[in-house]
């Protein structure tokens, strides 16, 4: 009896468990912590996972108006939708803003790992970005710093 009693504890054990691993992870905007970011001005806000450690994560990135980020890759493909606001975003070693190609609230796009990129911001814009990771952010040319424009 003892040793049925003990069994069945275990199985409850596990099966909380398991349940709890697969819990579905919600971020409610009123309850989105946000912090200071690497750059200067913006906010960063991870929903799910670590973006620098092994495995799925999922943050957001808060730019105010009239921001820009240098160009710059990363290590893994980014999955990116604007939630408000827009970006503009363009590709190569260089700042060039008539290559730009402007998203708004509700588009998507994504950046291939080893893609040199940048990206400027005319009004106040979240980012919603979801990859494998670890990530990272290197600067095509580190002098180059993000900022207001």
């Amino acid at each position: 009896m003892r040793t049925a009693a003990i069994v069945s504890l275990l199985v409850a054990v596990v099966l909380v468990t398991a349940a709890c691993a697969t819990a579905p992870v919600t971020a409610l905007p009123e309850n989105v912590k946000w912090a200071d970011a690497a750059f200067p001005g913006v906010k960063l806000a991870v929903l799910h996972g670590n973006p620098s450690q092994p495995g799925p994560f999922v943050y957001r990135v808060w730019f105010p108006a009239n921001y820009q980020v240098p160009p710059h890759f990363h290590p893994v493909d980014e999955n990116v939708t604007i939630i408000s606001g827009s970006v503009n975003l363009g590709h190569g070693d260089r700042v060039d803003r008539s290559q730009g190609k402007r998203y708004v609230a509700g588009d998507f796009f994504r950046v291939p790992a080893t893609m040199h990129h940048y990206g400027w911001f005319m009004e106040e814009t979240v980012l919603q970005i979801h990859s494998i990771g670890p990530t990272g952010y290197t600067q095509v040319n580190p002098a180059d710093k993000p900022g207001k424009m």
